[in-house]
């Protein structure tokens, strides 16, 4: 099926509302209450849209999220649209006034996006210098950095790899630097750290460790027009997750996804509309109250990322 192309704008208003909503508690320390701003704003904005949408990548399982929970419907209309989202992506980030917090929205025809459970999830990620398949979560963390050394021709300490700082990672971290390359350690916003290493003149050569599998499905989505690369493998901690997982249709548990398992298809469209600054502007008021907002906007059938900016009165 293919997107209609109002579709794009449309999903560009749903993560610039999310955006503008979020910006009024940048700065002050609430987390919870930027992340609800953001989520009732991108709501009510994909409830007007003329489509019939289903969130697959959302806030949490219905009992646990009021809004945006996975499986809620939204729009008017009958065309059958597929939606993950994260309405704040780096939720911390935008209560402490960090750089590089989001409004994060992806759109696709049915059946495009794993249906992943609310649950961790390992993963790697490298750009389009790297072939396809190369860098492995059954490697190890040296047999990675060879590859990708290779793939770039520099040497190990002229490489970036990004991890999220979590006790949990430790070792990972070590391992990284006994190989001798950079590692950039960031609080959140895993999203955009796998984003960075397909972006032309990105500072980041390959994100690592476990993240939200929800963000790995909305950076796969991304990384599917940028020629980028992810393997994602979800991280089961109880029985409960394991519940998770079985009612959203998986049952191999020990499975390795491939990019194209994430996020799958001809037809896909990223959106994120940036909060605070960082890879782009972030909002910004003049003194008549205008808003600008910038959204990268990113689609898998032309291949494109371009920035869009626009001024709300």
């Amino acid at each position: 099926m293919k997107l209609p192309p109002y579709l794009l704008f449309d999903a560009v208003t749903a993560t610039e509302k999310a955006a503008i909503a979020a910006y009024s508690w940048v700065g002050l320390g609430d987390n919870v209450a930027a992340d609800k701003a953001a989520v009732d704003a991108m709501r009510a904005a994909l409830m007007q849209l003329d489509i019939a949408g289903t969130v697959v990548i959302g806030e949490g399982e219905r009992d646990e999220a009021p809004m945006l929970f996975i499986g809620e419907e939204v729009g008017t209309g009958t065309l059958e649209i597929d939606i993950a989202l994260d309405p704040l992506e780096g939720t911390g980030i935008c209560a402490n006034q960090g750089d590089n917090s989001f409004a994060v929205l992806a759109m696709a025809p049915k059946g495009a996006f794993l249906y992943a459970p609310d649950t961790y999830m390992e993963k790697i990620v490298v750009g389009p210098a790297v072939p396809k398949g190369a860098v492995s979560l059954e490697n190890s963390v040296k047999e990675n950095v060879a590859i990708l050394a290779k793939a770039h021709g520099k040497q190990a300490s002229e490489l970036t790899v990004c991890v999220l700082e979590r006790e949990r990672h430790n070792q990972l971290i070590a391992d990284l630097r006994d190989c001798g390359v950079r590692v950039k350690l960031i609080g959140d916003g895993d999203i955009f750290a796998s984003i960075e290493t397909a972006r032309a003149n990105g500072t980041i050569d390959m994100y690592m460790g476990s993240g939200g599998a929800p963000e790995g499905v909305l950076a796969a989505s991304a990384l599917r027009a940028l020629d980028g690369d992810i393997q994602g493998k979800l991280i089961f901690r109880n029985d409960d997750e394991y519940a998770r997982a079985e009612k959203t249709g998986i049952r191999d548990f020990d499975k390795i996804y491939s990019m194209n398992e994430l996020a799958k298809g001809d037809e896909m469209i990223f959106c994120a509309s940036a909060v605070t600054n960082g890879t782009m502007p972030g909002i910004a008021y003049d003194a008549n109250g205008k808003v600008t907002v910038h959204t990268m906007v990113i689609d898998l059938a032309s291949k494109s990322q371009r920035i869009i900016c626009n001024s709300i009165v």
